[in-house]
């Protein structure tokens, strides 16, 4: 497949960011889209192979950027310092991701009226912060992602589908997390489904993952099961 990617450079809030689009050229005409929100240490190559993964599936993928052009973390303390400040400021953060979609809607390849949003870890916090906002984004599906309330978007009417796709022994989101979770989409009027994996921990997608202290482990079996899970969500968004 002729698989195109290029990369963007937009602004929020006074700083520039930067994401990186992919999309099949040999499709005709625009197309469904969906943001790829990075995990707490910024825009990678993990998060570019999921958008091309996409592009590759025929749906223009964007990866895009919460912290700032070039802004990576290299280690735990690092990624933990780009991450604070905007869970600690929700409603810039969500203004954030709101702009990247906007700027997503934007790109001609897009198909500005069928857009959705998947986020891994912290990014999977951004796509829940999305619909939490209201946005009318089509669907978000967080991959072991964080679950907690912003405590700027009670009362908000959910109307994107949600998908979380998580493991159940994830020491970050622990069971009673995900019962939090569940009632919080229920009272917004959420259409939601929360996949929960056996033996399995946090950032169980990243075959990178081999943290037994910090929680975060690899598992071919849910990186499996999570992505075809995505693909019938998308279908289902998108049909």
């Amino acid at each position: 497949m002729p698989i195109q990617t290029r990369l963007i450079e937009y602004q929020h809030d006074n700083l520039t960011l930067e994401g990186f689009l992919a999309w099949d050229d040999s499709l005709a005409g625009p197309r469904p889209a969906v943001a790829v929100s990075h995990a707490w240490g910024g825009r990678t190559e993990f998060e570019e192979a999921k958008a091309i993964a996409l592009a590759e599936q025929g749906y223009v993928g964007f990866a895009i950027d919460m912290y700032g052009q070039g802004v990576r973390g290299n280690s735990t303390e690092e990624n933990s310092a780009l991450m604070t400040p905007l869970l600690q400021d929700r409603q810039r953060l969500q203004q954030r991701i709101l702009r990247a979609v906007t700027v997503l809607r934007e790109q001609r390849q897009v198909d500005p009226l069928k857009v959705a949003a998947i986020g891994f870890c912290f990014g999977g916090l951004c796509v829940l912060d999305l619909a939490r906002t209201g946005s009318d984004v089509a669907g978000v599906a967080s991959f072991h992602g964080l679950f907690m309330a912003p405590g700027n978007t009670a009362g908000n009417k959910i109307t994107a589908r949600v998908l979380c796709l998580h493991g159940y022994d994830d020491p970050m989101v622990q069971p009673p997390a995900m019962l939090e979770l569940a009632s919080e989409l229920t009272a917004s009027g959420a259409d939601w489904q929360i996949h929960a994996y056996g033996n399995t921990v946090h950032a169980f997608t990243n075959p990178q993952a081999n943290d037994p202290a910090l929680g975060a482990i690899y598992s071919a079996a849910a990186d499996r099961r999570s992505w075809a899970s995505l693909q019938n969500f998308l279908q289902e968004l998108f049909a």
